[in-house]
């Protein structure tokens, strides 16, 4: 159960990262690139969440 909760807030970290760097970016491409990455990374952290809530593991 550790190794799920360590793997959500990996991915939440990098879709933290990757919004900033969306956000400090000048070039429309890496903008939308990093965007793409922050939503990736947000939603399979919400998947393993989600998955784990559906299996009842605590």
């Amino acid at each position: 159960m550790k190794d799920f909760q360590a793997s959500i807030e990996k991915l939440r970290k990098d879709a933290a990262e990757a919004a900033l760097i969306r956000d400090l970016a000048t070039d429309k491409v890496k903008r939308e690139i990093y965007d793409r990455l922050n939503l990736h990374f947000s939603r399979l952290a919400d998947e393993v969440e989600q998955a784990i809530k559906s299996s009842g593991a605590k």
